[in-house]
């Protein structure tokens, strides 16, 4: 399997972790997001990545990325058992832009009202994550995965203090203690 990758695409993070989670031997090339090589829009007409190659198979997108791994790699498993909260879990990943993708990309941009914006997002999610430790079912997964790129690279790049938030701080540092998401951290604190 190929990952066609950048470190710093928190979109290429959720696959990156996914395949530590499982151990799923790949290669990675590396793509300069500043300079994407024209042969990249033959596997993603967008020229966006995480794309995984495997064989003759190629998929873009990293939240198909995610269910097509736990779909052929189903342990350890990343979805909950119960159907309801598997599909929380995937209302939580589709959900994504409105939750904290769209104000965390505004915020980067340095628009006006984007950090308080954030803030909220941040406040709804620790409310959300109060008294349950996990995105979606009792235990980690894959809306977890879907969610934790962004705040890891909202801490280093744009300085968000988690301390206002306990229960989100105890989610990321929970998170941070497994492996893949420990090597994640150490991406982003490259960046």
């Amino acid at each position: 399997m190929i990952l066609f990758d950048a470190a710093r695409c928190p979109y290429c993070a959720r696959a990156r972790i996914v395949l530590a989670e499982k151990s799923i031997p790949y290669e990675t090339v590396e793509i300069d997001l500043s300079d994407r090589p024209a042969w990249l829009y033959e596997k993603n007409p967008r020229g966006k990545v995480p794309v995984i190659e495997e064989d003759e198979f190629i998929l873009p997108e990293s939240s198909v990325i995610m269910e097509y791994l736990e779909e052929r790699f189903p342990e350890p498993a990343l979805l909950p058992y119960d159907p309801a909260d598997r599909a929380a879990a995937r209302l939580w990943i589709w959900d994504f832009d409105r939750r904290l993708g769209d104000d965390y990309y505004a915020a980067r941009r340095g628009e006006d009202g984007s950090h308080e914006r954030l803030t909220a997002r941040l406040a709804a999610l620790d409310m959300w994550l109060e008294g349950r430790g996990f995105m979606a079912g009792g235990t980690y997964g894959l809306a977890d995965i879907a969610y934790l790129p962004w705040i890891l690279r909202g801490q280093q790049l744009l300085g968000l203090d988690l301390a206002p938030f306990e229960a989100l701080s105890r989610w990321r540092d929970e998170l941070v203690e497994r492996p893949a998401v420990a090597a994640e951290l150490g991406l982003v604190a490259a960046l």
